[in-house]
């Protein structure tokens, strides 16, 4: 029965409970809390909002108390000011006596900008400038802004007292201005009118003189207009804080000013009690929380934009490039190509990425070559800086010729992951290269017959003389030998006639040899040659010239030169060039004595190499500046008969050669062409 009873009783008492849960009653309770939670926010809002009003109007009472307080300082000082132009007007007449008092004042007051001392009539009898400052009066003349000075006169005379002028701007030499007000004093004696005490302000300095020590630390003090133009400002500049502003006249004989209090305050205390305090903090630090979550998610969103953007342009980037790019791991399976370098071997990136040795763009006759070269790549040995060329083979079978720069792939934590490689496809530079070659090949030949040419007309005056040496001792010859009653005498003189012909013939031979030998040579090798061989081989040239023109030559080859390593044929055009240049530069009339002097002497050395440098000198005219300009383009010439191609043949030969060849005036006159050549390591000749 106990039983059932309980079991009676909790079921009553759940059924209870949900019907209470229910109940209209409890959703009423739950409604009072609610209002009353938000009654008690809206209390405490209340509550910081009138404490912070009333500490708000703490503060503008404050700062109205201190503008009373300025305008009543203002004007004492402005009182003091009367008293001390009635001081110096008490003084005797005379200049000698008001000027030393006058600048006293000026100096006592940096608020003063001028005093003057005016008859009744307004005529100027004494003035005085503030020493302080420049003359207020300097850019602007004092007669162009008198009226509001006579106008103070002219009250201060109706009120037997002083008074004081409107505002006005005067304008500084320095470009600026200022604001400025005349106070006028009039002077009696003896009940008549004798004159006028006039005193300039500036009301910038009476701000700062007069109020700026007692007010201006806390507060900005300014002048202003009825529409609240500011005309002077002094005080504290202070941003970031609340402003309270005050504003109250100044009235003066004759004029009214307003002078505008901005006290720059901290926010007033917002935390009355302890309640207020705790939820205004909960909330600031919601706020904040919540303000650091939204920047820490733009800053984050503005992080991946930026990666993706990175990833993209990078993208863009490997796509655009002309190189090819292949990565490497240590166990040497590629790992990354780009498109230049799939394009470059015609094969797919899927077809290429994890492959190792062989590679499908190696030529099959190659691959154990390549495995090796791998193999020491792999094994730590870095490739040179400036690459290695090597040859590749596309899908299609074809060869072509590429330059390999590889480095070392190091990963973010400075560890080498394997290896990264530029590959350039070097199959047009190298068919430039030979098409380069064998253009100049061809100038080469063009230049050398163009010099045969001009050495043709040598040869058919120089071969004339021996020739005709030749012909007249076979003429005596055999007029010795037709008279039958020769002598042994006669006998003799054919020997010598006949020993005569053979040296002429002879000489007629070597210099047609010299020509066929250099027009002849094709040996394009380089070798080791001495410098006085090479300027031996073209002395018969150039003294065929020499002699033609009437030059002398000397050559000066420095004791125990190296050897160069060069084209030797090709530097024998070179030198021969240089010195015919020389000397048709002196082919002229004014230039009496025709010396060219071909040189060889030691360059500039260091211990990885060493020169020789070669230089042709003249005594001609020299080089004019408008040709100088143009000196080394090809097919530029001011001969009648030249073709241009002559120095700029010249400069390519030696830079070939790893050398330079330029030029320089000669002193007094005349030109010098120099060029270096390598020098072999062998030791100096012999």
């Amino acid at each position: 029965m106990r039983d059932g009873l309980g079991t009676r009783f909790r079921s009553a008492l759940a059924s209870w409970t949900a019907v209470d849960s229910a109940s209209p009653w409890s959703l009423r309770r739950r409604s009072l809390w609610a209002a009353l939670i938000a009654l008690v926010i809206a209390v405490l809002v209340t509550l910081v909002w009138l404490a912070g009003r009333y500490e708000a109007s703490q503060v503008q009472a404050e700062l109205e108390r201190d503008t009373a307080d300025a305008v009543s300082d203002l004007r004492s000082s402005l009182s003091r000011h009367v008293q001390a132009v009635q001081a110096l007007q008490s003084e005797p007449y005379g200049l000698s006596t008001w000027l030393p008092e006058a600048l006293a004042l000026l100096r006592q007051n940096r608020d003063w900008l001028r005093v003057e001392w005016r008859d009744p009539r307004w005529q100027l009898l004494a003035h005085a400038d503030s020493p302080l400052r420049a003359p207020p009066f300097e850019r602007t003349a004092r007669q162009d802004v008198i009226n509001d000075a006579l106008q103070a006169c002219q009250r201060a005379q109706r009120f037997n007292g002083p008074a004081y002028s409107s505002t006005y701007y005067l304008p500084q030499s320095d470009g600026l201005g200022m604001e400025v007000m005349e106070l006028c004093l009039p002077q009696v004696q003896l009940g008549q009118l004798v004159g006028f005490t006039v005193v300039t302000y500036s009301l910038q300095e009476l701000l700062a003189e007069r109020l700026g020590p007692s007010f201006g630390r806390r507060n900005e003090l300014s002048f202003i207009e009825p529409d609240g133009t500011r005309l002077a400002i002094s005080g504290a500049h202070r941003r970031g804080l609340r402003v309270f502003t005050t504003q109250q006249l100044v009235d003066l004989p004759g004029t009214t000013l307003v002078l505008r209090m901005d006290g720059r305050r901290g926010e007033p205390d917002l935390f009355p009690n302890v309640l207020t305090a705790l939820v205004t903090g909960m909330s600031i630090a919601l706020i904040t929380v919540m303000v650091l979550l939204v920047k820490d998610s733009r800053r984050r969103l503005k992080a991946e934009r930026d990666l993706a953007e990175a990833l993209a342009f990078r993208k863009a980037m490997e796509d655009s490039l002309v190189t090819g790019l292949r990565a490497r791991d240590q166990q040497g399976r590629i790992t990354y190509v780009n498109p230049a370098f799939c394009q470059m071997v015609g094969w797919e990136a899927e077809d290429l990425l994890g492959r190792n040795a062989p590679m499908p763009y190696w030529p099959p006759e190659m691959v154990d070559e390549y495995q090796q070269r791998q193999a020491i790549r792999l094994a730590g040995n870095a490739p040179p800086r400036e690459g290695f060329e090597s040859v590749f083979m596309r899908q299609d079978g074809t060869r072509f010729p590429v330059l390999i720069i590889e480095a070392p792939l190091i990963s973010v934590r400075g560890e080498q992951t394997g290896w990264m490689g530029a590959v350039i496809d070097i199959s047009e530079q190298r068919r430039v290269e030979e098409l380069s070659r064998a253009s100049q090949e061809r100038l080469q030949a063009t230049a050398r017959l163009a010099t045969v040419g001009e050495m043709a007309s040598l040869l058919s005056h120089e071969l004339n003389q021996p020739l005709a040496a030749i012909a007249s001792y076979a003429n005596g010859s055999l007029n010795l030998l037709r008279d039958p009653g020769a002598q042994p005498q006669t006998l003799e003189d054919v020997h010598m006639a006949l020993r005569r012909i053979a040296e002429q013939a002879g000489r007629a031979g070597r210099v047609i040899n010299s020509v066929h030998d250099f027009v002849r040579r094709r040996d394009q090798a380089r070798e080791a040659v001495a410098p006085q061989a090479l300027l031996d081989a073209i002395a018969p040239l150039v003294n065929l010239q020499a002699r033609k023109l009437q030059v002398r030559v000397l050559t000066r080859v420095e004791p125990k030169l190296p050897s160069v390593w060069c084209d030797r044929t090709m530097v024998e055009q070179v030198l021969l060039n240089l010195a015919r240049n020389g000397m048709q530069a002196m082919d002229r009339p004014e230039c009496r004595d025709r010396v060219l002097v071909l040189q060889a002497k030691r360059a500039a050395s260091n211990a990885e190499h060493s020169w020789v440098e070669f230089a042709v000198t003249d005594v001609g005219t020299g080089i004019e500046a408008d040709v100088a300009e143009q000196l080394f383009t090809p097919f530029f010439t001011t001969k009648a008969e030249g073709m241009g191609l002559g120095l700029s043949l010249c400069r390519t030969v030696v830079e070939q050669h790893g050398g330079h060849l330029d030029y320089e005036a000669q002193d007094p006159k005349g030109t010098v062409f120099r060029f270096t050549l390598p020098a072999t390591r062998v030791g100096p000749e012999a």
